[in-house]
């Protein structure tokens, strides 16, 4: 009989399996790349959730700033409300000015109004605000018509 060479020898035992330690690389270099991938995913979650948020805050900052001069009176002063959806808002109205004007004071029945809608929702990390601004003219039609 002959004998096996120690070569042939080697390769078969080399081709059996893995080491323990290409096993334990392995595992090592796939337990950080789901560490990774699970911060890019919890961080993607939050962004969505506060986006969600603040969509919800726009959304009513623009109904009520939309609601001046029909369920809110377009006249001077702040007005504000129970809280919608667990959100907060304030409108706030004053006369408007332009820089530079040289011209008379405008008449009641044109003057132009700042019109502020002010939405926030509160969280635990502090409150999401929304602040959105407009102007608006008066009435221009006269009662006495």
């Amino acid at each position: 009989m002959t004998r096996p060479a120690v070569g042939s020898i080697w390769r078969r035992r080399r081709s059996r399996g893995f080491s323990l330690l290409e096993v334990l690389v392995a595992f090592a270099i796939l337990a950080l790349s789901l560490g990774v991938l699970l911060q890019i995913f919890q961080r993607a979650m939050t962004t969505t959730a506060v986006s969600a948020d603040y969509s919800r805050i726009v959304a009513l900052a623009e109904a009520k700033l939309a609601s001046v001069g029909a369920e809110i009176p377009l006249e001077e002063g702040v007005h504000t409300g129970e809280p919608e959806d667990g959100m907060d808002w304030i409108v706030s109205i004053e006369p408007y000015q332009p820089e530079g004007w040289l011209g008379e004071d405008p008449s009641p029945a044109m003057q132009p109004y700042r019109v502020s809608a002010v939405a926030s929702l509160p969280t635990g990390a502090g409150a999401r605000q929304v602040t959105l601004r407009s102007l608006r003219l008066g009435d221009v039609f006269d009662a006495r018509f």
